[in-house]
């Protein structure tokens, strides 16, 4: 899409696809929770200086691409999102959950992948991911 963006003295156009899992990938979880996380996740990119522009909440995983400035490491904001969410979530609905333990919400780890020119096949994967779901689990290979 060519936007590109501006600090002092840098023209930059940072974008990666994310994914990562809640801690034992806790379906339940994250169906209950779903409606909420998007709200939070973009507020705590935001406080980092970056941007959601496509994200897709799965019963079990998270999909989104992310602008970031040059000025953060990739690995520093998804933490900062990963880490400030579970708080959010163990603060707000943590304590109607019994299963819900403390503030370790996500799963250590996450994949990103740079996106370079292709955004916009990307952004369409990224939308599709929850019919994919469920025709895997009608074939019956997860």
């Amino acid at each position: 899409m060519d936007e590109r963006e501006s600090l002092n003295h840098t023209q930059w156009e940072c974008k990666y696809h994310v994914i990562f899992i809640p801690k034992y990938r806790r379906k339940a979880l994250y169906r209950e929770l779903r409606r909420y996380l998007g709200e939070v996740f973009r507020r705590l990119a935001e406080q980092k200086e970056s941007r959601i522009e496509e994200g897709h909440l799965l019963p079990d995983h998270v999909h989104m691409m992310i602008a970031i400035p040059p000025k953060y490491a990739v690995s520093q904001v998804i933490g900062y999102i990963k880490g400030k969410s579970a708080i959010h979530l163990a603060r707000t609905y943590g304590e109607r959950k019994k299963n819900f333990v403390g503030q370790h919400f996500g799963a250590r780890g996450f994949f990103v992948s740079t996106v370079g020119r292709e955004e916009e096949v990307i952004r369409e994967y990224i939308r599709r991911q929850e019919e994919e779901d469920k025709r895997l689990d009608q074939m019956g290979l997860w």
